[in-house]
């Protein structure tokens, strides 16, 4: 049988009335659902749009007096009101739909994981870790784990923090060694301030083992040798970091200067400071420099180590050392007009933002392992900066 071509020409036609049929029922279907919601409704949308959330609210409010049953409506003001800072609203909100009897079993998974929020936000940890331990195996765990490591780095648990992060690979499918080494870290840092050496030591293997280039390990390690004593080896381990990242014996310099004054080796000292200034120029790596120097050898040849820095890289702290050597070899007659220069260079020097987070730009005067900012972990570049507070 031969194939006809004009067999296919209603085909196109017959597409286009099936398509304008299914778009009238879903038109239909739409104009149905709209004359069923009251004015409020689309008052509240708009306002949403317009960004204005407290008359979006207000609106909102209206609708669920007229039709209590809305229970997507309910979610939505319960975000609403959280974000706003009304929290106490949105508790109510989200605890009156968990006293439903009647919820779907979704709804009232997500209404645990609202109030969780809500309760997190309040500043109500203990409750919020309650109802997020409740969504493991829920469409809402991962969101759950995040929130609950949150709430365990704020209360500084930091053993319940590893699991909860060891749960996360898990689910994530992605690694969290850094994060897992710096809880090692802090649990460290603790054990040494009460004097429990076996527990310091057991935390930095852990530490390490779970991250070889966890510079803070090591320095921590030094820290615990010099508290028995044992300054050699404090120097020996701080050294190590050289191999991890080098820009981490900025964070090491006062102590190496510290522990060379200790073993009474202050050329040893002098001279290992000299050439990691050499290589991994800092101005902390400098100012040790300095101090050894000008100790050891005399104003004169910590004033020629600084001018020769001051030649490579310029630096305001750098002149203040350099002004700091000269009043202590000047004559009487020039020690006036030094230390008013010096008292300038110090106050700007004193409007210094002197490290800055990498990932959210926060600078501060301190180093911090854990940004204030944004809460991520080594994100401050240990070298300090002479960049002025709020620019790059």
């Amino acid at each position: 049988m031969d194939f006809e071509l004009w067999w296919l020409l209603p085909i196109p036609a017959l597409f286009f009335a099936l398509g304008w049929i299914a778009a009238r029922i879903d038109i239909k279907h739409l104009l149905t659902e709209s004359r069923a919601l009251p004015l409020s409704y689309f008052r509240g949308l708009n306002f949403l749009l317009n960004e204005q959330p407290d008359k979006a609210i207000e609106s909102f409010i209206e609708v669920v007096k007229v039709d209590p049953q809305t229970i997507d409506l309910h979610f939505a003001l319960g975000s609403l009101f959280r974000r706003q800072g009304e929290t106490e609203r949105a508790i109510r909100m989200h605890q009156n739909l968990l006293d439903r009897p009647t919820l779907p079993a979704d709804k009232r998974t997500m209404a645990t994981y609202e109030l969780a929020q809500d309760f997190h936000r309040a500043g109500l940890l203990d409750r919020a870790e309650n109802l997020f331990q409740k969504l493991d195996g829920t469409p809402f765990e991962h969101s759950a784990l995040s929130h609950l490591i949150e709430i365990y780095e704020t209360e500084k648990d930091w053993q319940k923090a590893i699991r909860a992060v060891q749960r996360m690979e898990t689910l994530a499918k992605q690694p969290y060694f850094r994060e897992i080494a710096e809880y090692h870290c802090e649990l460290a840092q603790a054990a040494l301030l009460r004097g429990d050496a076996a527990a310091a030591r057991d935390e930095i293997d852990q530490a390490l083992a779970t991250h070889r280039g966890c510079a803070r390990a090591n320095l921590i390690a030094g820290d615990l040798a010099a508290q028995s004593g044992d300054w050699r080896a404090a120097v020996d381990a701080w050294q190590r970091v050289e191999s991890q990242n080098p820009a981490f014996l900025a964070l090491a310099a006062d102590r190496f200067a510290d522990a060379f004054r200790r073993l009474s080796d202050l050329p040893g000292g002098i001279r290992l400071l000299r050439n990691y200034q050499s290589q991994y120029p800092s101005l902390d790596l400098l100012n040790a420099l300095f101090t050894l120097t000008l100790e050891h050898d005399g104003p004169d040849a910590a004033a020629t180590i600084v001018k020769d820095e001051l030649a490579r890289n310029p630096t305001l702290i750098g002149l203040d050392r350099l002004l700091e050597a000269q009043l202590l070899a000047s004559p009487p007659e020039r020690r006036h007009d030094l230390e008013l220069v010096k008292g300038l260079v110090g106050q700007h020097i004193k409007r210094l933002g002197l490290y800055k987070c990498d990932n959210c730009g926060f600078r501060a005067r301190q180093y911090y392992w854990r940004c204030p900012g944004c809460q991520k972990w080594e994100t401050y570049s240990p070298k300090r900066s002479e960049s002025p507070d709020g620019h790059a």
